[in-house]
């Protein structure tokens, strides 16, 4: 976590371990593979392109899984926090959201939130829409 204020402009995180060191390393692999399979065909070099192909998708979908997690989390914390400020005939609407719509929401203040999601479902913004319309940002230090 930051001391920085989070705002639209550096909200988004590297986090360098996976994003460059992993990430880098399967990419050279896989690359590194398929140059040894060119210059040396057989079963074996073929074995290790697919090897690497599996290691990439695999990190890939291990990094996807708790971050679906995380927007489901975050989908029924907003929908839980717009029921708590928005007017009793404007609960129905709450659920005609997008995940994407509740997700960027996330980031508006409890002054803005309901206007702004109103104004989401009305003009059906996306998710960079709704950012760049927040007045009174709300930062989120615990996305991985």
């Amino acid at each position: 976590m930051s001391d920085k204020t989070q705002n639209l402009k550096n909200h988004a995180r590297l986090d360098p371990a996976y994003h460059i060191l992993v990430a880098l390393t399967l990419i050279a692999n896989v690359a590194y593979a398929i140059v040894h399979v060119v210059r040396h065909p057989a079963f074996g070099s073929a074995w290790y392109v697919l090897l690497s192909v599996v290691a990439f998708v695999a990190v890939l979908r291990m990094r996807q899984y708790p971050l679906k997690v995380q927007d489901r989390v975050i989908r029924l914390e907003e929908r839980l926090r717009l029921q708590s400020l928005a007017p009793a005939e404007w609960h129905a609407q709450i659920y005609q959201l997008s995940e994407d719509q509740l997700i960027a929401l996330r980031f508006a203040g409890d002054d803005e939130v309901v206007e702004l999601a109103k104004q989401a479902l009305e003009q059906k913004l996306t998710r960079k829409q709704i950012k760049e319309r927040i007045r009174s940002w709300r930062a989120d230090d615990w996305r991985v």
